[in-house]
Order: C-alpha cells, then sequence, then structure tokens
C-alpha cells in the first residue's frame, strides 16, 4: 500500500458508493438518506495497477459541540490529517452549497494533497454543477459517476503520479534491514555504519496509549512539538519527526497507542494500531514504551515480539520512575518478568526513565546506539568455525532416528539483523531446542544480547550417486543375478 486516500464531502454526495467500487465489495452502507456512514470504514483499493489504502468518511457538516454530528466532524478531520491524499466529492446534480465552499477552505489548510471530484455527473442535468465546482479554487474537477463507474480512468491519471511520489518517499524512509553479506564481507569484521543526515538512524516508540510516548519525544527534542496530556490516545497517528541526539542523527517516529483489538472502538484507532505496526518496519530500532505502574501487559509483549519478528533492535523502557518508591524491589521484579515473558530478546536492555522529569534520557541514548550497533555486528567466518567446533565438542547434536547430524561449515548470511547459515547433514532433523543452544552461544560469545538472531539449517549434496533414486525392484533385482535369488 503506497498512499493512503480519505474520501470526505458533504452527507449523501457517494462517498460509501465510490468506496465500495475501490475495494470491490459492499464493505459500506449505502443508502438515499443522508448520514448512514457514522464511523471510519477502511479498506484495500484496487485502481488498474494502483494499490492504495482508502477510507471512507462520514459526511462533513458544520457543527463543532459535541453531538453526534459534531465528533462525526472531529473523526473525519482526523482521516484528513492522517491521509495523504483527499478527495473532496461534491453532489454536480445539486451545486455548489455554502457548506461545500466551508469544507473546501478547511481541506486547503489541512491537506497537502486535494483532489475534486464532482460526483452524480452522468448526464446534461449535471454540467451547470461541474462548472461551477470550478469556483472552489481547488483546480480541474473529475467528472464521475461512481454509482456507474464514470470517470475512474481520469482518477487514475491525477493519483499516478502522486503515488509514485509516496512509493519514492516510502523507500527512501525504510531502512535496510536482512542485508545479504558476500563471501569476502563474511570472511572479515566489518565496521558499523554511522548515522548521517541523509540515512538517520530510524528510531520508533511504541507502547500502550497513556504510556507517555509523545511525553519522552518532547523531552528528547527539548520542545512541546508533540499534543500531550492524562487523556489516553491524544496521538492518533504515526508522526516521523528528524532531530540530532547527541550529535547523532535521527528520524523518530511516535506512534499512537496500541490496544488490545476487543478495546478498539473507533475505527480510527485500528487506522492507528496499523500506522503504529507500520511505524516498527520503518524503524532499525524499536523503543517498547512501558508503564511502570502496570508493565508487561498482553499488549507490551505482543508490541515486544512484533518488533522481534520483523527483526529490528529493541529497547524496553519503563516510564514514569520519577513516582515509584520501592525502586530496587521494583527493577529486581521488572527484570525476572522480562527473562520469564521475553525469551526471544533475551539481554535486550532494560532502561528506566521519567519522560517527565527527563531522567534517563543518557541511558536511553546509550542502549539505543549500542541495540544499533549490535545489530549491524559482523563476525568472520573464520571466528564462527572455531566457535562451532566449541559448542559441537561441548555439546554434540542428537542422531533422531539414529541418524547422526554432522555440522560441517558456519558463515554470517547477513546482517541487520545478524543472520548465519550452518552448512550440515539432515537440516530438517536438527531439533529446534539445538538451534536456540546455538544462538544463545552466539548472544554471548559473541556479545549480541537482545537483537534478534536468524539461523538458517542447509544441506550439503552428499557424495552418494544413488541418493534420490528408486530402489531396484524384485524383477530388477533377479536380473542382475542371473534370475536367481542369492541365498
Amino acid at each position: 500500500m503506497s498512499f493512503t486516500l480519505a474520501i470526505v464531502g458533504r452527507p449523501n454526495v457517494g462517498k460509501s458508493t465510490l468506496f465500495n467500487r475501490l475495494v470491490g465489495k459492499r464493505l459500506a452502507l449505502v443508502d438515499d438518506q443522508p448520514g448512514v456512514t457514522r464511523d471510519l470504514r477502511e479498506g484495500a483499493a484496487r485502481l488498474a495497477d494502483l494499490r492504495f489504502t482508502v477510507v471512507d468518511t462520514a459526511g462533513l457538516e458544520e457543527v463543532t459541540d459535541d453531538s453526534l454530528q459534531g465528533r462525526m466532524r472531529r473523526l473525519t478531520e482526523r482521516a484528513v490529517d492522517m491521509a495523504d491524499i483527499c478527495l473532496f466529492m461534491v453532489d454536480a446534480r445539486v451545486g455548489i452549497t455554502p457548506s461545500d465552499l466551508v469544507f473546501a477552505d478547511i481541506l486547503r489548510k489541512r491537506s497537502a494533497h486535494v483532489i475534486l471530484a464532482a460526483n452524480k455527473a452522468e448526464g446534461k442535468a449535471a454540467d451547470a454543477g461541474v462548472l461551477e465546482a470550478y469556483s472552489l479554487g481547488l483546480g480541474e474537477p473529475i467528472r464521475m459517476s461512481a454509482e456507474h463507474g464514470e470517470g475512474l480512468n481520469d482518477l487514475y491519471t491525477v493519483l499516478m503520479p502522486l503515488a509514485d511520489t509516496y512509493a519514492q518517499k516510502a523507500q527512501e524512509d525504510a531502512p535496510e534491514t536482512d542485508v545479504d553479506l558476500s563471501v569476502e564481507e563474511a570472511a572479515a569484521s566489518d565496521q558499523v555504519p554511522v548515522p548521517t543526515d541523509a540515512k538517520p538512524l530510524q528510531v520508533a516508540v511504541v507502547g500502550r496509549p497513556n504510556a507517555g510516548k509523545s511525553t519522552l519525544i518532547n523531552q528528547i527534542l527539548g520542545e512541546d512539538r508533540l499534543l500531550t496530556g492524562p487523556e489516553a490516545g491524544i496521538t492518533r497517528d504515526a508522526i516521523s519527526l528528524r532531530t540530532t541526539w547527541n550529535e547523532v542523527p535521527m528520524r523518530i517516529f511516535d506512534t499512537a497507542g496500541m490496544r488490545k483489538k476487543a478495546k478498539v472502538q473507533e475505527k480510527l484507532e485500528k487506522l492507528s494500531v496499523s500506522d503504529g505496526l507500520r511505524a516498527v518496519k520503518f524503524a532499525e530500532v524499536v523503543v517498547v514504551l512501558l508503564d511502570a505502574e502496570i508493565p508487561f501487559e498482553q499488549q507490551d509483549l505482543r508490541i515486544a515480539d512484533l518488533a522481534e519478528r520483523e527483526g529490528r533492535a529493541v529497547i524496553i523502557a519503563v516510564n514514569k520512575w520519577d513516582v515509584e518508591e520501592d525502586r530496587q524491589a521494583k527493577l529486581k521484579s521488572l527484570k525476572e518478568s522480562f527473562e520469564r515473558l521475553l525469551p526471544q530478546l533475551r539481554g535486550a536492555p532494560l532502561i528506566t526513565v521519567s519522560a517527565k522529569t527527563g531522567r534517563g534520557l543518557d541511558r536511553l541514548h546509550e542502549a539505543i546506539m549500542r541495540a544499533y550497533d549490535v545489530w549491524n555486528r559482523r563476525v568472520s567466518t573464520a571466528q564462527l568455525n572455531r566457535w562451532l567446533t566449541g559448542m559441537l565438542e561441548q555439546h554434540p547434536p542428537p542422531a533422531p532416528q539414529g541418524k547422526r547430524i554432522k555440522l560441517r561449515y558456519m558463515t554470517q548470511a547477513k546482517t541487520r539483523p545478524p543472520g548465519f547459515v550452518v552448512m550440515c547433514s539432515h537440516p530438517d532433523k536438527v531439533p529446534d531446542s539445538y538451534s536456540r543452544y546455538l544462538v544463545n552461544g552466539l548472544r554471548l560469545d559473541f556479545d549480541m544480547p537482545g537483537t534478534p538472531i536468524r539461523l538458517w539449517m542447509r544441506g550439503q549434496n552428499d557424495a552418494n550417486p544413488y541418493k534420490g533414486r528408486k530402489k531396484p525392484g524384485p524383477s530388477k533385482l533377479r536380473k542382475h543375478t542371473g534370475g536367481r535369488r542369492k541365498e
């Protein structure tokens, strides 16, 4: 998905009809009665060869109070802020209303890219409304009929160059991960790449709502750039901020709080969760921020596990440490819980901070840089094979079904995160417990705590010329023995 398109406009102009056409399913309710759509609906859209996320919004109405319409309006405004492109839809048969003028003004201020569409434009009755749409000052309107599928080619023509721009931006922002090493690179250790202004270190701060993510980033930036408050879930989308922290260029992603699915009531919050997951994919180092009062809830564990599965360096930061009374006992309890609940992140740093006062930020910076260093770690082939010999002597692999497993050779195939290949006989017979034994040994002996480590077992071709051939049948056996069975 290269970009997000929000369809906005007054009630009953045909937004849900277009949404259904783009996603290819009747996901949104459609009715002549205005105001049927009351929340946000997200779908995977397809338009020729374009793939993008489309958001159907409630109709914009001129209300600002806490009524249902007021809440629907705020929801829609949030969708506008989150979307890359807004498709502003007007009714060509009705013409431009005072409300359309108000909303056009809002979109000019809030959205970088606005596409104007005059819907229900089939037939001559809509000609006057299409011409009137020029008065909104949003460029040439696309004449379309969402119900009959007219005007989609024109929409594609407008979206195509924007899609290319967002795809290029996504490619530029995406970190280099799972980097293959050549034979020469694997043979020798190398320097860790230094973050630069062109390629800053990318850090995502993730966690449950109200853990203090935005407050922490404001402390790092040294200014109040992000909205904070006691209410959970103020941050609704992933926000990327550039900064230089202790002379290291960084791009920091502040993400919306991730809640359990059962608690994600608003559609907007569901969008925020997917946005947070996207931020993890764009990061090199992920800081999982916990609340000291309620650490290691199920959702915290899922977030940390997601970051590990995505192959990112992970740091656990415990916030609100300034209000903790018995710190020694609490820290001991946290470390025990961490080792028990997240064994796949054994050795990852656990840092205590106070986003409110700024205490612990220097330790957090050191932990980020160290995690980045380990994530880029390279071990030479010679070192690995000397190490493998020692591990085999200490604990040889088992012989399942009497088949002896020979581990012959080991090399590093990838970095960011480190990935290793072991050439062996019967790779499918190597038990998971033995692979874990090797991974834990790598962590300990090559000083790679916390970072995800990938280990692949690969088979080698045996010298047996009959391997893979069928056994000769009884008739062939008799033929070779002169038609007589051997006694």
